[in-house]
């Protein structure tokens, strides 16, 4: 079993930044892959960024040209990294744990979500 918690969020002014944090818990966290999802109000959650359990490899979905996804497996902990946000950034963010790859079926633990808020 793995937990996953997420922080970082909160409200920005377009073109600012925010770094997300999702920590895991659970002996074996440090070996699935990691990913984001986000999700706006009446919209299906859609995929951000994934990295490989080692961190070798990424995906990223086309729309976050601005974003950076890390991990820290001696601390259990992956990052998002967004620069340049725009308005249309704002979602709740997701954190998620499973096999690498696009899909929300991928992934089997999945977190509480943190609030993105992008002012225009």
């Amino acid at each position: 079993q793995v937990q996953l918690v997420e922080s970082g969020g909160g409200l920005v002014q377009a073109g600012g930044s925010l770094r997300l944090s999702c920590a895991a818990s659970g002996r074996t966290a440090s070996t699935y892959a990691m990913a984001w999802f986000r999700q706006t109000a009446g919209k299906a959650r859609e995929f951000v960024a994934a990295i490989s359990w080692r961190g070798g490899s990424t995906y990223y979905a086309d729309a976050v040209k601005g974003f950076t996804i890390s991990r820290d497996n001696a601390k259990n902990t992956v990052y998002l990294q967004m620069n340049s946000l725009k308005p249309e950034d704002t979602a709740v963010y997701y954190c998620a744990a499973g096999q690498f790859g696009r899909g929300m079926g991928d992934y089997v633990y999945w977190g509480q979500g943190t609030q993105v808020t992008v002012s225009s």
